[in-house]
């Protein structure tokens, strides 16, 4: 509130707050802000935004012979919850990444598009391509729909941030008009008031599984008559819940065995899946042994309601109200899946392969959902050395979840948390969520087998970097031999920790910056409980060190190309090289510009250039042979010369600008405490240009050139020494 408060309000605190809002209370010469609007109209507004007809639409009620008008016009709407769920994350489309080489795409799905990226997965390309290609063998009936789907993986390697993903999008997904799914209720009349009321299916069933066995096949070739072949075609499976069941027995009996009059009672309604109403999607998460029950899965005996019908085995006083009665028609979440009770495990076996569940005193009871189970290493290594447990080894398909393993998409999921937008009144320095990303991978990935390759560099062509030797082949290669790559290491919770603690111990810098964070990662090393060891420690300690290094190389060169930065000494520098070049290559003289004679060639100027950029004594000849030819392909395409479309030349001028201009500046001279007003000058320009070009702020620009000019300090007392 205090940032809020102007002048006035500080001037006259007794002031009452309607005095001030007032626009005719305003002296004349004041200019009133936005009138704000009043709650009444706020209302207005959105209710004119609304869709009653959207509204209708999603709260449809019909009959049963209006419903079989809808599946003939749409069949769609009778899909099974696999189908329905793999045909939600392909709606959204796709798009390739990578080269063209690798063939992958990604599921835009996963980039969370619905909520801005809020809970958008990052990398795991190839993992949710298998999962959905595990959904789309599903949804055909390839056999994969009889499994448990077991997401395996590190912590914090988003398995449960994909289950509650695909959550989400089922709900959304009901709303739409392509995702449009339906059940049914009984009409009864209440008997004391005579009223009509209705008593919907509990688990929520298709209404199709009405159907008695017998006519099912008949009224199937009805509905998919005159369908082309790519459209879904309808099939009718399993049969409803037990308290439908009974309810249509007795509508049977009603109708003396005349099962199309019995369904003139029933109403079908559109359903919309939810999960904190438990319609179509439930969770499980085991507790401790003693308070495990399984009827949490599969419901339990109403005890009130045995008195009023007489017996436990009457299902209307059963609650049909288990996670897996819940779930029916969508998915069902089962987290830290090998933690649960043996009593549990045979409920989640009869499940996946018969899709059935038992419960108490029924028969057992046909269900519809995708099961999804998310486990770590400890525990699935439990799972694979204990021979009661074959039974659920032989029902699961293990997918692999692990960490992030490139860079960028890394550096992304710190982005999301740790922006402008979320991290008020403090700067986010250049390269600060960036070397916390690199430290992250670097304990994630396995030590090369090429003795020639170091980890970093391992990291490095991870990322796309092209490094002279290697090829996208050998990437992948590299890949293949490392196959627990990303199935240990550090996870991104800890990393997101030391950011935040970052952030408040050093509340009172207005920037954030590497080596803070840094120290928070390292400091934290000592009490993080899933190290294995202290070999371990010791290795992620020392790869800190690493980061360090290659932070130092990078804002080095930042600084380096913020002091060379002249565009016109650059030009310059430029020219004279050309015109040099352009002597030696056609055996000419070059004019001095101050004496007005003709000399040979600078060697000396030429040299200084190449040697920056690694161009050896024997190859400098090409090497300006090349320059020329290219210059004159420009001039024959009537385009002039700039040095800046040359990267390796650029990179050189700018390298031999810095070496020339560093001494005028006097680096070194940053660090100590007196700095005369030519140089300070010459200081603030280098500051403006990392604030501009690099994004740096004051604080984060001027520290950065502090550390780069104690890097030079100790290379020229090192200098001075020899």
């Amino acid at each position: 509130m205090a940032d809020t408060m102007t002048a006035a309000d500080t001037a006259a605190p007794a002031a009452n707050a309607s005095d001030r809002l007032a626009p005719e209370r305003l002296a004349p010469d004041q200019t009133a802000g936005p009138v704000p609007i009043r709650g009444t109209e706020m209302l207005a507004k959105l209710a004119a935004e609304q869709s009653v007809d959207a509204y209708r639409q999603v709260h449809w009620q019909g009959s049963f012979a209006d419903y079989l008008d809808l599946v003939r016009e749409n069949p769609g709407v009778a899909r099974t919850a696999y189908q329905r769920l793999y045909d939600m994350v392909v709606s959204y489309g796709t798009y390739p990444v990578g080269d063209e080489k690798q063939g992958l795409i990604r599921y835009r799905f996963f980039d969370d598009p619905d909520t801005g990226g809020r809970n958008a997965i990052f990398g795991l390309t190839r993992t949710l391509t298998d999962f959905v290609n595990t959904l789309k063998s599903a949804a055909l009936g390839y056999g994969t729909e009889r499994r448990v789907i077991l997401l395996h993986g590190p912590v914090g390697s988003s398995k449960s941030t994909i289950a509650a993903l695909l959550k989400k999008g089922l709900e959304r997904y009901s709303h739409t008009d392509d995702g449009a799914l339906y059940t049914f209720g009984w009409k009864e009349k209440d008997p004391e008031t005579g009223e009509t009321r209705i008593q919907w299916d509990p688990m929520h069933s298709e209404p199709l599984q009405l159907i008695p066995q017998a006519q099912r096949d008949a009224v199937c070739e009805m509905l998919n008559a005159g369908q082309p072949e790519e459209a879904h075609q309808v099939s009718i499976t399993g049969e409803v819940c037990p308290l439908s069941r009974f309810l249509f027995r007795e509508r049977l009996a009603e109708a003396d065995g005349d099962w199309t009059k019995a369904l003139e009672g029933v109403v079908v309604r559109r359903l919309t899946l939810s999960e904190a109403d438990r319609v179509g999607i439930g969770t499980f998460q085991p507790k401790d042994e003693k308070n495990q029950d399984s009827t949490e899965l599969t419901g339990d005996i109403n005890f009130r309601k045995i008195a009023e019908y007489g017996s436990e085995s009457d299902p209307r006083a059963f609650n049909f109200d288990g996670e897996f009665n819940v779930a029916n028609r969508g998915m069902i979440e089962f987290i830290e899946v090998l933690k649960l009770d043996v009593a549990f495990l045979y409920d989640l076996l009869g499940a996946s392969q018969e899709h059935k569940i038992k419960p108490k005193k029924f028969a057992q009871t046909d269900i519809d959902t995708v099961i999804i189970g998310h486990t770590n290493e400890p525990e699935f290594k439990k799972l694979q050395s204990n021979e009661f447990m074959e039974a659920l080894r032989d029902r699961t398909i293990k997918i692999d979840v692990p960490y992030v393993t490139r860079l960028k998409e890394e550096v992304k999921i710190y982005e999301k948390d740790y922006n402008g937008r979320r991290v008020k009144g403090k700067h986010i320095a250049p390269h600060t969520l960036e070397v916390a990303a690199m430290w992250a991978l670097l304990t994630r990935l396995e030590q090369p087998n090429n003795a020639g390759l170091t980890l970093l560099q391992k990291l490095k062509l991870y990322n796309g970097k092209t490094l002279p030797g290697f090829t996208s082949d050998n990437v992948v290669q590299l890949r293949r031999e490392s196959k627990h790559e990303g199935l240990h290491g550090i996870s991104p919770r800890y990393v997101q920790d030391k950011i935040s603690n970052a952030l408040v111990i050093n509340a009172e810098s207005s920037s954030l910056n590497p080596f803070m964070v840094l120290r928070e990662l390292e400091e934290g090393l000592k009490h993080h409980s899933l190290i294995p060891d202290d070999e371990a420690r010791e290795h992620y300690r020392h790869l800190i060190s690493v980061v360090k290094e290659e932070y130092t190389d990078v804002v080095k060169n930042e600084v380096q190309r913020a002091i060379a930065a002249d565009e016109e000494a650059l030009t310059r520098l430029c020219g004279n090289y050309i015109d040099n070049v352009k002597a030696y290559t056609q055996r000419e003289k070059v004019k001095n510009k101050f004496t007005g004679e003709e000399e040979q060639p600078d060697e000396r100027l030429m040299r200084s250039i190449e040697e920056r950029i690694d161009i050896p004594e024997a190859r400098k000849d090409d090497f300006r042979r090349e320059i020329m030819n290219y210059i004159g392909a420009l001039a024959l395409d009537g385009k002039r010369f700039d040095y800046r479309t040359n990267e390796r030349l650029q990179k050189a001028l700018e390298m031999k600008l810095f070496e020339d201009q560093k001494d005028s500046i006097k680096l070194s001279s940053i660090v100590s405490n007196t700095v005369d007003e030519a140089t300070q000058e010459k200081i603030d320009v280098v500051k403006a240009r990392l604030i501009r070009d690099f994004g740096y702020d004051d604080e984060s620009a001027t520290d950065v050139l502090q550390y780069v000019a104690s890097i030079f300090a100790r290379g020229d007392a090192k200098g001075d020494d020899h």
